[in-house]
């Protein structure tokens, strides 16, 4: 494992501890001041669009906030982000790619030793 793959797996565990933090605050907020946290995301849920819809009802989606399915979303969420960022110097991101055979790999997968890794995108259209 060199120098990046462990600073990877450092953010990794910064992120990890943030949002296992995030998300006990939240629900300790949660059980102390309900309607205040429940007004608090309403009005998240105003500036995204996501309360204005009527078959997407409040009382549906504010009790997931601050769950184990939340805290494992955002996780994921924010550790895919930080594969996804390219740094100056840094390691390139991690996507998932196809190959022309159809299978699916990671850039990653194609890094030979020291040898640089050239992409080469386009498109038809």
């Amino acid at each position: 494992m060199g120098l990046p793959q462990l600073w990877l797996w450092l953010k990794r565990l910064v992120i990890f501890l943030q949002v296992a933090l995030e998300v006990a605050v939240g629900k300790v907020l949660m059980t102390l001041f309900p309607g205040r946290v429940k007004q608090s995301i309403l009005a998240m849920g105003q500036k995204t669009g996501m309360a204005r819809n009527p078959r997407f009802a409040p009382d549906n989606w504010v009790p997931t906030f601050f769950s184990i399915q939340y805290f494992w979303f955002v996780l994921k969420v924010r550790w895919q982000r930080l594969e996804d960022r390219a740094e100056f110097g840094g390691l390139a991101p991690n996507c998932t790619v196809v190959c022309l055979s159809g299978q699916k790999c990671n850039i990653w997968d194609f890094i030979q030793g020291s040898r640089p890794l050239v992409l080469n995108f386009g498109s038809c259209t």
